[in-house]
């Protein structure tokens, strides 16, 4: 069972080359002891989850805004709960939420830390914050102020996640709304010659 076992050995990182080194910082100053080894693609991932630790100790997973879909087969491999940071609210799962956000003329977005499962943006939710969204918000606004957001969470829950076996205390929310896809991303920034003006310029806003 999972308070058996010590306080994690290891932390795979899934993030990207900015967040990686920046990251291992925090977490090895809860736990010096802690290995932290960052990846960034599914090969590498794969890799990383599924040899032995070196002390035969427990491991945990950290994914973080990444496009990287984890395998079943990884998230079974581990020891520990492992937790997404995932860059939109939990009415905006899957891919690129702070552009629809944006195009749906939501009033407020955040970021959102969960339990992974197997079916992405699904898990029960550890951590959530909420922002004003301010009127006439351009994405790439939007995604600097929920990537900002999904820092300081991180960094709220790094002492936790480094040192302790225990899983994250679930809140009381829930995701809703569609879960959209690059390819809906992809297809929303393809204008239509009989568009009328107010669209193509909300499309541009959200989708670029």
């Amino acid at each position: 069972m999972l308070a058996s076992l010590p306080m994690p050995e290891e932390i795979i990182l899934l993030t990207g080359d900015v967040e990686g080194p920046h990251f291992r910082v925090i977490l090895e100053s809860h736990n010096p002891a802690l290995v932290v080894v960052h990846v960034q693609t599914r090969d590498e991932l794969e890799a990383a989850c599924l040899r032995p630790t070196t002390g035969g100790g427990a491991r945990r997973l950290i994914s973080f805004s990444t496009l990287v879909i984890v395998p079943a087969a990884v998230l079974e491999a581990l020891d520990l709960p492992a937790y997404n940071f995932h860059p939109g609210s939990p009415e905006y799962p899957g891919s690129h939420a702070a552009s629809f956000a944006i195009y749906d003329g939501a009033g407020r977005f955040g970021a959102t830390a969960h339990l992974m499962e197997e079916k992405v943006d699904c898990g029960p939710i550890v951590a959530v914050e909420w922002f004003d969204v301010a009127p006439d918000s351009r994405f790439m606004d939007l995604e600097l102020q929920t990537y900002e957001t999904l820092l300081k969470m991180f960094a709220d829950l790094a002492a936790h996640l480094a040192t302790s076996d225990e899983p994250l205390a679930v809140l009381d929310a829930q995701w809703s709304g569609p879960k959209h896809t690059r390819a809906e991303f992809k297809a929303m920034k393809e204008l239509q010659a009989d568009m009328e003006e107010d669209e193509i310029r909300l499309r541009y806003r959200a989708f670029g």
